[in-house]
C-alpha cells in the first residue's frame, strides 16, 4: 500500500516494550537507526546494551513501573511520538479447559492488560501533537476471521483483545490525530516462535517499524501483515 512515511524520525521519541530481545529489540534498533530517540523498555534495564538506545525499566504487569517509565520519557524529552506495545508471552498451548487459571491470568496481564494500561498512561503525551502513533504487535492467531481453534486459547483471546484496543484507540482518538494500528509479524525465529520459524526477527519487525513511521493522516485502525491490511 502506498502510504506517506517519514524519511527520518529525527527529533521524535519512541517507547518500545519487550525491547531487550527478539522482535522488540529489532524494532527499537530500527527506529533508532531512523533518528528517533528510543526508550527500550524491559524488566531488566541492564539487558539493553546498544549505545543508541535508552534503557528504561518497564514491567507491563506493574502499574507503577509503567507510570514511571512514561514519566521518565516526559521529564527527559517532554514528548512521545510512538508507543510500540510489543511485550508478549505465549502461555499454555492446550485447549482452554486444560489451562490453569493462573496461566490464563498471566497471559492476559502481559498481552492485553499491560498494553491497555500503558496506553492509558502514554496517551497524554501521544496526544500533545497530531500524528502520535500506537503500534500493537498482535498475531494472526487472534484474528476472528481466521478461525480460532487449535489450542493456545489465552494467547489467541489476548491478541483478539489487543486488536480490540487498536479499534478502540482509533475510534476514540482519531479526531485528535492519533494513529493506532495492529501488526502481525508472522512466524518469527524468537524464543516464542522457535528456530523452525521462517522469518528472522528483523523481518518480523519490518511492518511494526513501517507503521511507527506513518505521517499524520495515514491509514489507521487496521490490522497489517507484510505492509498490507488484512481481515481481522
Amino acid at each position: 500500500m502506498d502510504v506517506d512515511v517519514y524519511d527520518s524520525l529525527d527529533g521524535q521519541v519512541a517507547l518500545v516494550t519487550g525491547a531487550n530481545r527478539g522482535i522488540g529489540s529489532e524494532i527499537a534498533s530500527a527506529l533508532a537507526s531512523r533518528g528517533a530517540t528510543v526508550y527500550a523498555g524491559t524488566r531488566d534495564s541492564t539487558a539493553v546494551t546498544a549505545p543508541d538506545l535508552r534503557p528504561v525499566e518497564l514491567d507491563v504487569t506493574d502499574d507503577e513501573s509503567m507510570r514511571d517509565a512514561v514519566g521518565r520519557v516526559d521529564r527527559e524529552t517532554g514528548r512521545l511520538d510512538v508507543l510500540v506495545n510489543n511485550a508478549g508471552v505465549g502461555g499454555p498451548t492446550g485447549p482452554l479447559h486444560e489451562n490453569d487459571v493462573g496461566d490464563i491470568d498471566a497471559v492476559f496481564d502481559v498481552n492485553l492488560r499491560g498494553p491497555v494500561v500503558l496506553s492509558r498512561f502514554a496517551l497524554p503525551l501521544l496526544l500533545k501533537r497530531r500524528g502520535g502513533r500506537v503500534v500493537n504487535v498482535s498475531s494472526g492467531m487472534g484474528a476472528l476471521t481466521g478461525g480460532m481453534g487449535g489450542g493456545h486459547g489465552p494467547y489467541r483471546i489476548s491478541k483478539t483483545g489487543l486488536n480490540g484496543l487498536t479499534a478502540y484507540l482509533h475510534g476514540e482518538y482519531r479526531s485528535d490525530g492519533l494513529l493506532a494500528n495492529s501488526a502481525c509479524p508472522g512466524w518469527v525465529r524468537t524464543d516464542m516462535g522457535s528456530e523452525a520459524a521462517p522469518k528472522s526477527p528483523e523481518e518480523g519487525a519490518d511492518t511494526p517499524v513501517w507503521l511507527a513511521s506513518f505521517e499524520p493522516g495515514s491509514p489507521a485502525g487496521r490490522f497489517w501483515r507484510d505492509r498490507d491490511p488484512v481481515e481481522w
